[in-house]
């Protein structure tokens, strides 16, 4: 490790919450038809560097994985396939799952000209519960794979990782153990992964709370992914790692757009 990779970079900065009490439909396609009652709230987003060796999915319910990647050409269809085989094996490192299946690879930029459905996603919020983590299963796996999967504990992660340094709109992740229930709240997305005709997908979004503990990874690289769970068929585990894009006040005027791909997996644990 070098000096520089010693400097701790905590960031203080403008976190987007929703109101709490209020369900919000997102229009991933066109987010002008969104309605997200916005509260926003100043928080430190911690450096999670210097404890990135003391995380668990247990504790923590994220980990920040050296992990590199063989794959480049993101947007070819053969190699994508090929990332999300090495993403999924990944995840059955992680967990120790029985079985891992992928889906929903999103490529994000904040380039100009970016479509809306490709653009960081600027609010606190989980991704998808129980009902659209059935709803997949049912879709990726045989019928009565999928029935038998389901009924023993399953959990959905997702990897998030730089396809270069981040410069701009970097990923913020809350430690899952700050996160209560109660500051969930429904969330519906219309047209989400990049799919104007998918049915409705369902998941929460976060309201303020001041036990919330956020964390980045400060210029971010390739060979890094963040790996944080959304959703655990076990009501007693650690789960529920809220994230979102957030602007880093220190970031340059000249910064490169922010290049990154994310990809959902879900893990069944042997019954």
């Amino acid at each position: 490790m070098n000096e520089a990779d010693q400097v701790v970079c905590d960031v203080r900065t403008t976190m987007k919450y929703v109101v709490r009490g209020e369900k919000a439909t997102f229009h991933a396609g066109d987010r002008s038809k969104s309605y997200w009652p916005v509260d926003e709230h100043e928080v430190t987003i911690h450096d999670v560097r210097p404890i990135r060796n003391q995380l668990s999915f247990d504790r923590n319910g994220f980990v920040l994985a050296d992990e590199p990647t063989r794959v480049t050409e993101f947007t070819d269809k053969g190699e994508l396939a090929r990332y999300c085989r090495e993403t999924e094996a990944l995840v059955q490192r992680l967990t120790g799952a029985d079985k891992v299946v992928s889906f929903g690879p999103m490529i994000r930029t904040n380039a100009g000209g970016a479509h809306g459905h490709n653009q960081p996603a600027h609010g606190a919020h989980v991704d998808y519960g129980a009902r659209t983590v059935a709803d997949f299963t049912s879709d990726l796996l045989p019928a009565d794979e999928a029935a038998r999967r389901l009924e023993g504990r399953h959990m959905l992660i997702n990897i998030w990782r730089p396809i270069v340094m981040v410069e701009s709109a970097p990923l913020a992740v809350c430690d899952a153990s700050t996160v209560s229930r109660e500051d969930l709240f429904d969330s519906e997305v219309v047209g989400g992964l990049g799919d104007f005709n998918r049915h409705s997908l369902w998941g929460f979004n976060l309201a303020f709370n001041p036990a919330h503990r956020w964390y980045w990874v400060p210029h971010m690289q390739p060979w890094e992914a963040l790996v944080f769970k959304l959703f655990d068929s076990d009501p007693a585990a650690t789960q529920f790692s809220a994230h979102s894009a957030f602007e880093d006040p220190n970031t340059p005027p000249d910064a490169a757009p922010r290049q990154s791909i994310e990809l959902r997996t879900i893990a069944f644990l042997a019954g």
